[in-house]
């Protein structure tokens, strides 16, 4: 018999996903899948395995939950094994699951502890060796991160101060409990917004957290509320959207969303509708070079998901214009893992199958630090609130760019504004949109405030 457990990584939503199994009995259970889980099954098939069970911590906020795609992708022969505690309701066929519920995987049984405080039925999961007492490990969902706890205020305001209150009893009555040897594996590492200053490791130790973790060492409830409205960091668009989706059991697609690509004149047809929203997911310098007008640029990286939970409408067919037709796959896996389904169609052929047809090109001029620094242009720092706090360009002024839109009558429409940010990707994003809106003078600076950092330029706090 040989244990199996793995930690699967979908970047950009920094989300973990966990295989565990045995391949003496030959069974094995998934924990919190995303969408695209062919790896599930991929991973399962290497080792031997059959998946038998897949588990939900919680309903999830940030991405689309892969639990229905992936037992639909088997056949519907896995339980699909959902918190029915603090009054859960779901509107798809599952086993609930209470606290205490126990599951045998060969040698290896999980235990199921209900931890509230991020959400009302959240659970953790407790991973037990045949003939041990002690828990090896916990599966903490979004209750418990490395340097961090979940935040309990996606809920709305109505909800926080009850949750927060849990999350409290949960961090100190269940995992400061926890014995010093255990190992934590959270469902997010940094990068989430699910919790506050998410630390860099992919998992942790409860001796560690008890020794290192700022919110567990906070002992009264008060200072706790405080310390968690404080840090929180602002909420993402998609995360109320998603929270319902997942709730009632998101689409089951069998793969990936249909997105077929299109000729450059049915393409333009399509635009010319005016019922779709155009998404180019080229390299900042690529898009700047030439791009068709309307289009926002989130470039192909895993962050792409993030930007596009909280800038794309859910509701609009999306019109991809990628470099290759290959690419078009990659970005619609990473938009499907923040509930994006709905695709128009691909430019076929990329962007060059546009510009050698003869059709117009919208450009945004790329600004080197070095020409910034020389220049009377408005620096726009669209970073997050403590990135700004931190240090920035001097005489920029501030507007965040996951709310940048909802704000752009804030912004004199005359200026001469340069988008920047920690590397150029968020930069672009802002550029595209303020372009898209209207505003005709605006550049972007690749490399943004790293860029400037290393030239030494002055920076302000």
């Amino acid at each position: 018999m040989t244990m199996r457990f793995e930690q699967i990584l979908a970047e950009g939503v920094a989300q973990c996903s966990y295989l565990l199994g045995d391949t003496g009995s030959g069974t094995a259970a998934i924990v919190d899948p995303r969408p695209d889980c062919e790896i599930y099954i991929e991973r399962a098939k290497a080792h031997g395995l059959t998946i038998t069970h897949v588990f939900e911590t919680h309903i999830h906020a940030d991405f689309l939950s892969g639990a229905r795609e992936l037992v639909a992708r088997l056949d519907g022969a896995p339980a699909l094994c959902v918190s029915v505690e603090g009054g859960a309701e779901y509107a798809f066929d599952h086993l609930g699951i209470r606290d205490g519920d126990s599951f045998e995987f060969g040698k290896l049984r999980l235990e199921v502890r209900h931890t509230p405080g991020h959400t009302p039925e959240h659970v953790s999961f407790l991973l037990f060796e045949e003939g041990h007492d002690d828990p090896w490990g916990v599966l903490s969902g979004d209750a418990f991160f490395v340097d961090s706890v979940g935040r309990p205020d996606l809920l709305g305001d109505d909800k926080t101060d009850e949750l927060t209150e849990a999350l409290f009893r949960t961090t100190q009555e269940f995992y400061m409990a926890l014995p010093e040897g255990v190992i934590v594996y959270p469902c997010h590492g940094a990068g989430s917004a699910c919790g506050p200053d998410i630390g860099d490791r992919m998992s942790t130790t409860m001796g560690y957290e008890k020794a290192h973790n700022k919110y567990v060492q906070i002992t009264d409830l008060e200072s706790f509320k405080a310390e968690m409205t404080q840090d929180a960091p602002p909420v993402p668009t998609h995360y109320p959207r998603l929270k319902k989706v997942n709730a009632a059991g998101p689409e089951i697609m069998h793969g990936l969303p249909r997105c077929v690509g299109k000729t450059p004149d049915a393409f333009e047809a399509l635009l010319e509708a005016g019922d779709v929203q155009l998404l180019d997911v080229r390299d900042m310098l690529a898009f700047g070079g030439g791009f068709i007008k309307g289009a926002l640029n989130i470039g192909l990286q895993p962050e792409l998901s993030v930007w596009a939970g909280w800038l794309l409408d859910p509701e609009a067919p999306i019109a991809l214009v990628t470099e290759t037709d290959e690419q078009a796959a990659e970005a619609v896996q990473l938009l499907w893992r923040v509930g994006y389904t709905r695709f128009a169609g691909y430019l076929a052929g990329g962007i060059g199958a546009w510009r050698e047809g003869g059709r117009p090109l919208e450009h945004i001029h790329q600004l080197t630090v070095q020409e910034l620094q020389k220049s009377d242009v408005l620096p726009l720092d669209v970073r997050k609130n403590e990135e700004w706090q931190s240090g920035h360009i001097p005489k920029a002024r501030h507007a965040f760019l996951g709310t940048l839109e909802g704000e752009l009558d804030q912004l004199d429409r005359d200026a001469d504004y340069a988008t920047y940010c920690q590397s150029g990707f968020r930069a672009s994003i802002a550029a595209s949109l303020l372009h898209r809106a209207g505003f005709s003078q605006i550049t972007n600076v690749p490399g943004s405030f790293g860029a400037w950092q290393a030239q030494g330029y002055p920076v302000e706090t």
